[in-house]
């Protein structure tokens, strides 16, 4: 049997990068300034240029990045926060999580928000909209920013799986009160770990999500508000600092591998690949078609020693944790029409073109049988 391709491979870029990884861990046990030391400060620094906006914070997660958020915005209990139902949990859990309720508008035809029925979510509690720039494509902004404008809401940037993408020639996170993103180790810059950043261009609410992410302290003995510990640590700075120098390469490779995708897949008619626009700049976290007997295919692909995933199987409204917010199946038609059609592609940096080939051989092999 051929050799597998998994659907991710974090071994394989770390392997290209030990040495590098392994000189910047061993300068950070060196200094032992193990929280918040100064690779935290450059990292956040270099972050806040890469986003195009003045202020960046590290935090624990991409989740924690969303909470600080909305609590640094006011949002909180009897407050209700619109946002997409198909993408993963944290993006409405951070809603309930701040005491707030969660409340979706269905999607567009590239997974995020469609913009022409916010208003129709919007009551006289609404205080937020937290687009989704899933898959790694942005979402449209310029109407969703249009509709929070006329309407006094905050928008909060949920660009977790959207690192340097871009919407009309500028980079996600930096169009909302603040942009949300996650480092985990599956993410196109990722951590040896959990990690997370808040990108914004207002200094209160740097400062304040400064104070919130370190339990609330002005100085070591002087606490300014009640939070809790949300640091990026100085280790996994140190290694971010490392892959950063590599992004670029990391996501045109991506970028890369789509197009090939693209290509190769256009002449199945069971099969749907995305198609990028002229005004946006996608990097690809997944790269997800929409296809015919999804889990056939799935189990096919697997038979043949290649990996694929779901992003995500069971939209956030028919989640049991959400079962109290009302929602029924067919509420949102097109989110629960994709969720049992999409299917995930390998699509990391290492894969090779023979690789890529091949995932689209047996594709093409699957829907002649």
């Amino acid at each position: 049997m051929e050799k597998k391709i998994p659907y991710v491979d974090v071994a394989g870029q770390h392997a290209a990068l030990k040495v590098e990884l392994r000189e910047a861990f061993e300068r950070v046990l060196a200094h032992g300034h193990f929280i918040l030391g100064e690779e935290v400060e450059e990292f956040e620094r270099r972050f806040a240029e890469l986003c195009q906006a003045p202020f960046a914070i590290g935090v624990n997660s991409g989740t924690d990045a969303l909470i600080l958020s909305l609590r640094a915005l006011g949002i909180g209990r009897g407050d209700e926060v619109i946002t997409a139902p198909n993408s993963f949990v944290a993006s409405a859990g951070c809603v309930a999580l701040v005491g707030a309720k969660p409340v979706f508008v269905d999607v567009r035809d590239d997974y995020n928000i469609d913009a022409g029925l916010l208003e129709s979510a919007i009551t006289p509690r609404t205080r937020a909209v937290i687009p989704v720039h899933l898959t790694g494509r942005p979402a449209d902004m310029d109407p969703i920013l249009d509709v929070a404008r006329r309407h006094c809401l905050h928008v909060v940037e949920d660009a977790a799986q959207a690192v340097t993408a871009e919407y009309k020639g500028r980079r996600v996170g930096s169009f909302g009160d603040t942009g949300c993103f996650s480092l985990h180790p599956l993410k196109t810059l990722n951590a040896c770990g959990d990690g997370g950043v808040v990108v914004t261009h207002s200094r209160e609410l740097f400062e304040r999500i400064q104070l919130m992410r370190n339990l609330g302290l002005r100085t070591r003995e002087n606490a300014a508000l009640w939070s809790s510990n949300s640091r990026l640590d100085t280790l996994q700075a140190s290694l971010l600092l490392v892959k950063l120098k590599y992004l670029d390469e990391w996501t045109e490779r991506r970028r890369a591998h789509a197009r090939f995708y693209q290509q190769r897949l256009k002449g199945i008619p069971q099969v749907r690949a995305p198609e990028d626009t002229t005004h946006e700049r996608a990097v690809y976290h997944t790269f997800v078609i929409q296809a015919e007997r999804r889990d056939e295919l799935k189990a096919y692909l697997a038979d043949q020693g290649i990996g694929t995933a779901v992003h995500y199987a069971i939209p956030i409204h028919l989640q049991e944790a959400a079962s109290d917010l009302g929602y029924r199946r067919d509420d949102f038609p097109v989110a629960e029409r994709q969720a049992g059609r999409i299917l995930s592609l390998p699509v990391y940096p290492e894969l090779r073109n023979e690789e890529l080939q091949r995932v689209a051989d047996t594709i093409q092999a699957y829907y002649r049988l």
